[in-house]
């Protein structure tokens, strides 16, 4: 099994799902692929690149071909995956700007989903994802957490059946109460799985 890890927040130490991330990470114990979107950006597009991205014009420009060919990795990355890792604080009650970016990058008609009569299916094969939401003082699961229940529908809508959430909320304590808090929830998780393993249940 394999790993993909992305990281989101902008503050590159003392993040509480960095932290968390990578003590689930270590827990999972396989092969992982880590991308930064805080540190390491996609490039922006520009309006036009942007409507041909998505309609999946065969324009040769080669800024569009460009994005075209990011995209193909990224999407690879999530088809080589098991298991994906989202680490995502809420700004402004949503998701950064950089994973909002990713997101568009990766769900393209035709490739990572498809349009049927009883609606989308997802295309992909990763079978699980976990979600690591940090929230300051807004309650993970509240009416104004845009955050977690968003990345949810997006993972399901590219065909990853089982999520599982971690909170990283601020709200629950001081900054180690918190870190201690989304490590049990971490192991929890994994001695749910183990116990699954042992019994045979899929």
């Amino acid at each position: 099994m394999t790993v993909l890890h992305i990281n989101s927040s902008a503050r590159l130490s003392n993040s509480n799902t960095r932290i968390i991330g990578q003590y689930l990470v270590g827990a999972l114990g396989e092969p992982t692929i880590s991308r930064d979107l805080a540190q390491y950006p996609l490039p922006p597009i520009n309006a036009e690149d942007l409507v041909d991205f998505h309609s999946s014009s065969d324009s040769d420009r080669a800024s569009l071909q460009a994005h075209f060919n990011l995209s193909e990795t990224l999407i690879d990355e999530l088809k080589n995956a098991d298991t994906l890792v989202l680490a995502a604080p809420m700004y402004n009650f949503g998701i950064p700007a950089t994973l909002k970016h990713w997101i568009d990058s990766v769900c393209r008609a035709g490739v990572s989903f498809k349009y049927t009569e009883r609606g989308p299916v997802g295309l992909l094969g990763t079978k699980r994802a976990f979600i690591i939401t940090a929230s300051g003082g807004t309650p993970v699961g509240s009416e104004m957490n845009f955050v977690s229940r968003y990345l949810e529908h997006i993972c399901k809508f590219i065909g990853i059946s089982d999520v599982f959430h971690i909170d990283a909320s601020g709200s629950k304590g001081t900054p180690e109460q918190v870190i201690s808090q989304g490590k049990r929830q971490v192991d929890v998780l994994m001695s749910a799985f183990s116990a699954k393993e042992s019994t045979g249940v899929a």
